[in-house]
């Protein structure tokens, strides 16, 4: 059915208040009528975040309840407000009950709401295999879920397979290793921590069907068909407060409804930084842009990434990674307090503006920040800048690059010397599978798996003594990565950026400013304004 076909006119009731509605292909809009039947103000709601359409008197939240009534249905849609002291907006779910003169002109309005949301329903999950982490951040992930997000899914007719996590990585291991048929995407309720589960899954899945080794630098990665939703249930929720702009279930279930790596230490460790730079007239990390919703950099970066046509958007050929082998690696040897690299701001509420504030989600670019050695003071004031305003990279011991890639390796002499010390200490070589046997993740024994089957179990690449410290008091030579709050149990690392390798359920963070004067500019001219307040 074409979209514009759709479309229907009527006068309803809200209450004792008459409107005029009117359905199109795209709007939904009422607008109140005065006693001279004269237009006041317009209320109109994009189809595309029409959530459903009930029969009756319904409410959703906090619990449902229907009172049935021959002529009324409500209508459940996306309605917005400011978060408060985030940079993202709230998502709440707004409802509008109306009355009809007859049941069969109700009946009418059910079929053509039905009706205009099934030609938006392509882009949104019918299906979805949901992860709930009980132990994650306050233990509330199943409280989360249940109250306030499987509701929501129910009523934008999203069925869902739920499986409550008795371990690490079972998550991951369950997306490598069930049978996925049918499912438009994964969800975790939980933190970080579960994100990076579902990452590597759905990653590692898709490799494994094309027949692929995520191991392999050299190969260009197979995106993803499966998309991700994040609910945010965890500690700090990193992940979703980048991406959506809140850390609020319910905005976060209405982003998946509607379907659209950092190393700190108290010392310096030496090392050498390779780097491969990105195209630096596409953005800066330093230009002040801002990721949001609509994105003018991800936009481009998709034409660069894709410049095929868009059934070739998915095919196993990326001429990013032609790409990649074109420019110089460039490199910076010394001590370093911090060698950071994201692919995104990696904001939160407890740093408002994130690691590299103008960062960017799908440019297929990260931004490395390298701090080298200074005084311990001055280091604080690097970090202390994150929970403010201030410009974090306006220090001489900071410097930050946009790159496409990133190996990082001990200086000549540095292995041998960790390898004597370690040859020395053989109570301390103890110490090491101990703790690691105590404190290793899940994540940690997959990794380390993964890197005995490329064969960095030589002594070159071999684990480090690294929680020496923690266990014996001996401070370590070398330092490793964490990774979202996971150690990788390596001091070398190669990273490389793969853009758009994987779809999120989310819009990206709206802007409040703009919206808001989109919402002034209709009220002001024709006194009509889309709902968001």
């Amino acid at each position: 059915m074409d979209i514009d076909s759709v479309r229907l006119e009527s006068s309803l009731w809200i209450g004792k208040k008459r409107y005029r509605a009117v359905l199109t292909g795209w709007h939904f809009n009422w607008t109140e009528l005065d006693k001279n039947n004269r237009d006041k103000l317009t209320i109109s709601v994009p189809v595309s975040e029409v959530i459903g359409a009930e029969d009756g008197r319904v409410e959703i939240l906090p619990q449902k309840s229907v009172e049935d009534a021959d002529r009324d249905f409500t209508v459940f849609y996306i309605k917005r407000s400011r978060g408060g002291g985030s940079s993202g907006l709230l998502w709440r779910l707004g409802r509008t009950q109306f009355s009809c003169p007859s049941r069969d002109l109700r009946d009418q309005w059910m079929t053509n709401l039905r009706s205009a949301l099934k030609t938006h329903s392509p882009s949104r999950p019918h299906r979805l295999l949901v992860f709930i982490n009980p132990f994650g951040g306050k233990k509330r992930a199943r409280q989360i879920y249940h109250s306030l997000v499987a509701p929501l899914f129910e009523l934008a007719g999203i069925s869902s397979h739920v499986v409550v996590t008795e371990r690490a990585n079972q998550a991951r291991d369950h997306i490598l290793k069930k049978d996925l048929t049918g499912f438009d995407g994964v969800v975790c309720v939980g933190g970080d921590g579960m994100f990076s589960e579902l990452l590597h899954g759905v990653i590692g899945r898709t490799q494994q069907e094309a027949g692929l080794s995520e191991c392999d630098t050299a190969v260009a990665l197979q995106p993803c068909s499966l998309h991700i939703g994040v609910i945010p249930a965890g500690s700090t929720d990193c992940v979703c407060f980048a991406t959506v702009g809140v850390n609020d279930p319910v905005t976060s279930a209405l982003h998946i409804v509607i379907g659209t790596m950092v190393y700190l230490g108290n010392r310096s460790y030496p090392g050498i930084v390779k780097y491969l730079p990105a195209e630096p007239q596409l953005s800066s990390p330093r230009d002040n842009t801002r990721c949001v919703s609509g994105c003018r950099v991800c936009s481009e970066s998709t034409e660069r990434l894709f410049p095929h046509p868009p059934d070739s958007l998915y095919s196993s050929h990326f001429s990013q990674f032609s790409n990649d082998a074109e420019g110089e690696w460039v490199s910076v040897e010394g001590r370093f307090r911090c060698v950071s690299l994201t692919c995104m701001s990696s904001s939160c509420p407890r740093s408002p503006l994130g690691l590299s504030p103008s960062a960017h989600l799908a440019d297929g670019t990260g931004d490395l920040i390298i701090v080298r050695d200074t005084h311990p003071l001055s280091f604080l004031t690097f970090l202390h800048r994150h929970t403010t305003s201030q410009d974090q990279f306006d220090l001489p011991f900071v410097e930050v690059h946009r790159v496409k890639a990133v190996r990082f390796s001990l200086p000549p002499g540095e292995e041998d010397d960790e390898e004597d010390s370690e040859s020395d200490a053989g109570t301390d070589r103890q110490c090491v599978h101990d703790g690691e046997t105590r404190s290793s993740s899940g994540s940690q024994q997959h990794l380390a798996e993964r890197g005995e089957e490329r064969g960095i179990t030589n002594n070159k690449r071999r684990k480090k003594n690294f929680l020496c410290g923690l266990c014996c008091g001996r401070a370590p030579s070398v330092s490793v990565w964490n990774c979202d709050g996971e150690i990788l149990p390596y001091t070398e690392l190669l990273s490389r950026v793969h853009g758009q390798l994987v779809r999120l359920y989310a819009r990206g963070i709206e802007d409040a400013a703009a919206v808001q004067r989109s919402w002034e500019g209709n009220k002001t001219c024709k006194r009509r304004g889309v709902l968001h307040n």
